[in-house]
């Protein structure tokens, strides 16, 4: 059995914000190898290049070979183990930033299918894996010779993918991932910025995905739906204003008011008693219990 070897290199600094190598290497591991469960913060390909393992991922478990190649996505947790017989070799590559997201869209790697089988493109994968480790530096220009063949690397992907994805659906892909994590996260102050960050473009860009999408900003948007949320929590008598407001990402009782008569006409407290003269709050409690039946 060979003796387990490895060469890395682990960036200092992420210089550029388009797309920035992270790390990038070769290893050979030793029987039963295994990193994880974990999560990373950067997108991650590995390239099988001899042995075999398992790659597990949201419940998935998919046995690999020489030849395919596996992705770990970003704030996903996932583990990989070395098989006892024969342990892999791989290349990988990590990576993050603004252009990541378009990058991936573009290829066969969705969260669905984080594998790819194509033993016949191997011979290319290592060559643009080992031309990203060559690069390899910490200086600005190391930085972009390494982006570049990173760049290189996508394209040589891209270019055999088999899915045949439309740009439009990578657009659509792109507002559905936003709008998923605005309803995931508005209760925390998430700004347009940090939406934009998640997904992997830039702020200009993500404006002109929900301005042809959804006619509207993407603030817009993220502001409508804490309204939203807010008129839900409006109709609990229990619940103090400043308490809702910070609930549903509003830091500033006096911008959640401003922002909320914007869209509803009214203030909180105005909106609250309106309900309550309609029956509104608390009326679904009531309403539940009035209808429970009697066993």
């Amino acid at each position: 059995m060979p003796d387990t070897y490895q060469y890395a290199y682990y960036a200092v600094d992420k210089q550029l914000n388009s797309l920035s190598v992270y790390n990038a290497g070769y290893e050979r591991c030793h029987p039963g190898y295994q990193w994880g469960p974990g999560v990373r913060d950067h997108y991650l390909i590995h390239h099988i290049i001899c042995g075999r393992g398992c790659y597990r991922m949201e419940g998935r478990e998919y046995h690999l070979k020489a030849g395919d190649t596996f992705l770990m996505f970003p704030q996903v947790e996932s583990s990989y183990q070395a098989d006892e017989r024969e342990p892999w070799e791989y290349a990988w590559v990590g990576f993050a930033g603004n252009d990541a997201y378009a990058m991936i869209a573009n290829t066969d790697f969705s969260m669905e299918r984080p594998v790819l089988c194509q033993s016949d493109i191997s011979n290319g994968l290592v060559a643009r894996l080992q031309a990203i480790y060559s690069a390899n530096g910490n200086t600005f220009q190391d930085a972009v010779s390494m982006t570049g063949a990173l760049y290189t690397l996508m394209g040589f992907l891209m270019k055999h993918s088999r899915g045949g994805k439309k740009p439009a659906d990578v657009q659509a892909v792109y507002v559905e991932r936003a709008k998923q994590y605005i309803a995931e996260q508005y209760s925390y102050p998430i700004t347009v910025e940090d939406v934009a960050c998640y997904i992997g473009v830039s702020r200009s860009y993500l404006f002109r995905l929900f301005q042809g999408a959804m006619h509207q900003s993407p603030k817009e948007y993220l502001l409508e739906y804490r309204i939203r949320q807010a008129c839900q929590l409006l109709n609990r008598a229990d619940l103090p204003v400043g308490s809702i407001a910070r609930s549903v990402g509003f830091e500033d009782n006096l911008y959640f008011s401003k922002v909320f008569k914007k869209y509803k006409g009214c203030t909180p407290s105005e909106y609250r008693g309106t309900q309550e003269k309609d029956g509104g709050v608390g009326y679904a409690e009531k309403e539940a219990k009035a209808t429970v039946p009697l066993l």
